[in-house]
C-alpha cells in the first residue's frame, strides 16, 4: 500500500476524521475524537502507527519483520507497519481495522 491507499481505506470507513494537529508531516486519522491511525508522509516507505489489542503487539512484532514498537506511542498498545510489499495489502488492511475497531468501541 502506498501513501495514498492507505489514506483512502482510512477515510473510507465511518465517521472518520483527517487532520495534520502534529504539522504537515503526519496525517492523523481519528473516530469518534479518538486516534486510530498515524500515518508520516516523510519517510523512505509507507508506514504507519496503528493501535493493537496488548495480548497480539508482542506476537505480531515477533511474526513480522516489518512490525516495530509504535513510534512516538505507547509500546504496549501501538504498532508502527512499514507498508514495504512484505506483507499482503489484505494483512495491511486487517491491522487498519481491527485499531479503528478498537478505539470505536470505547464509544461511550
Amino acid at each position: 500500500m502506498n501513501v495514498e491507499q492507505i489514506r483512502e481505506y482510512c477515510l473510507s470507513k465511518e465517521a472518520v476524521e483527517e487532520s495534520l494537529p502534529f504539522g504537515p508531516d503526519v496525517v492523523v486519522f481519528k473516530v469518534d475524537g479518538k486516534i486510530f491511525l498515524l500515518l508520516p508522509l516523510d519517510t523512505e516507505s509507507p508506514q504507519f502507527n496503528v493501535k493493537c489489542d496488548p495480548d497480539k503487539v508482542e506476537e505480531l512484532r515477533a511474526q513480522y519483520a516489518n512490525v516495530l514498537p509504535g513510534y512516538h506511542m505507547n509500546k504496549k498498545h501501538w504498532n508502527t507497519v512499514i507498508a514495504d510489499g512484505t506483507v499482503p495489502v489484505a494483512l495491511l488492511k486487517t491491522w487498519i481495522d481491527d485499531s479503528y475497531a478498537l478505539v470505536r468501541k470505547k464509544k461511550k
